[in-house]
C-alpha cells in the first residue's frame, strides 16, 4: 500500500488545505426543517349504534411573530450546527408541540430560492402517522397554539396536453384545513411533464388562505405520498390499537385514502399484514366483532 502524500494544484495536503478553507467562500443558505404530523380520529356521533366515521386530522402551529404572524404553519424551526436533521426534527416538535418520542421518516426537500421572506431558507420536511390519544399537544412560547385540523385535499379539475415526445399533465387540488374555530384553504397546481425518459414534476400553490410560507404544498405532497405508502406498508398500524376490528382499519385505510373500498378486496390486501385473536369487542349497541392484531413479521406482498 502506497504512503504517497496526495497534494492538490496549490501543493496542500488534505491537513493544510482545511487549516486554509475560508468557510465564508461561499454563502451558506439556512436549514430548517418542517413536520407533517397526520392522525385520524373518530368524528363525534349521536347515534351509538353506528360505527363513528373516521376524519385524517395535520397538526399545525399559529405563528407568534414575522413572518406570516398569526398564520398557521407546519411545525418546525432551524437546524443547529451540531445537530442532524432527524434531531433537529425532533427537537423542534418537543420545544414546539411537547410531542417526543416518535417515529418520523423524511419527506423531500424544498429549496425554492424565495421560499421565505427572511433569506435563503432549505427546508427537510418529515411525516408521520401518530395516534393522537397518546400524545399531549401544548404551545410552546414562540407559538401562538397548536392545533388538530381536518384536512382534506381533492382532485378537482385535470387538463392533459400532448405534446412531440410525450404530454403535459395539469392537476389542480383544493386543499381544506379545518377545526371549531379556523377555516384554511389553498388551491395547488401539479404539472407533470413527460419528454421521452425524462419526467419532472412541478408544484405551484394558485392561492393559500391562512397557510404560512409554502407549506401548502409541502402538505399536498405529503398527503399525495401517504396514500401511496399506505398501500405497501404497514403505516396505517401507527394508529391502530394493540387490538381491532378489519372494519375499524378499513375505515382507516378509507379515509387516508379518501375513497370507499370493497370489503372482501380489502381484506385480502391486508390478511398478511394481521393476526386473528380469539378476542371480540364488547361494545354496547354492536354485534361482538372478532379482533385482530398487528403482524410485525408480515413482508410485503404485491398482487
Amino acid at each position: 500500500m502506497s504512503n504517497k502524500v496526495l497534494r492538490n494544484k496549490q501543493g496542500l495536503t488534505e491537513e493544510e488545505f482545511l487549516e486554509e478553507y475560508n468557510t465564508d467562500a461561499y454563502e451558506r443558505p439556512s436549514v430548517t426543517v418542517d413536520m407533517l404530523i397526520f392522525t385520524v380520529t373518530d368524528e363525534e356521533s349521536n347515534n351509538y349504534r353506528k360505527l363513528p366515521e373516521k376524519v385524517l386530522k395535520l397538526l399545525m402551529i399559529k405563528r407568534g411573530d414575522h413572518p406570516c404572524m398569526g398564520q398557521w404553519a407546519l411545525p418546525g424551526g432551524f437546524v443547529q450546527m451540531d445537530e442532524s436533521l432527524e434531531e433537529a426534527a425532533l427537537r423542534e416538535l418537543k420545544e414546539e408541540t411537547n410531542i417526543d418520542n416518535i417515529y418520523m421518516e423524511q419527506l423531500y426537500t424544498w429549496g425554492d430560492v424565495d421560499r421565505d421572506p427572511r433569506t435563503r431558507i432549505i427546508s427537510v420536511s418529515f411525516m408521520s402517522l401518530v395516534d393522537s390519544r397518546t400524545l399531549d399537544i401544548k404551545a410552546s412560547d414562540d407559538a401562538d397554539d397548536a392545533k388538530w385540523f381536518t384536512v382534506s385535499c381533492k382532485l378537482y379539475q385535470e387538463q392533459k396536453t400532448v405534446i412531440e415526445k410525450g404530454y403535459i399533465l395539469q392537476r389542480l387540488y383544493r386543499l381544506s384545513l379545518t377545526n371549531e374555530e379556523n377555516n384554511l384553504s389553498a388551491t395547488i397546481k401539479v404539472t407533470k411533464t413527460v419528454e421521452g425518459k425524462v419526467t419532472k414534476v412541478e408544484r405551484k400553490i394558485v392561492e393559500s388562505n391562512g397557510i404560512a410560507f409554502d407549506h401548502a404544498k409541502v402538505i399536498e405532497y405529503g398527503i399525495d405520498r401517504l396514500r401511496n405508502k399506505i398501500i405497501y406498508t404497514d403505516i396505517a398500524f401507527n394508529l391502530m390499537p394493540e387490538l381491532f376490528t378489519l372494519t375499524e382499519l378499513q375505515k382507516v385505510f378509507e379515509v387516508i385514502l379518501d375513497t370507499r373500498l370493497l370489503k372482501a378486496n380489502f381484506r385480502r390486501k391486508v390478511a398478511h399484514m394481521v393476526i386473528e385473536t380469539d378476542e371480540y369487542t364488547k361494545d354496547l349497541g354492536h354485534r361482538p366483532s372478532k379482533l385482530f392484531k398487528f403482524n410485525s413479521g408480515w413482508d410485503y406482498v404485491s398482487d
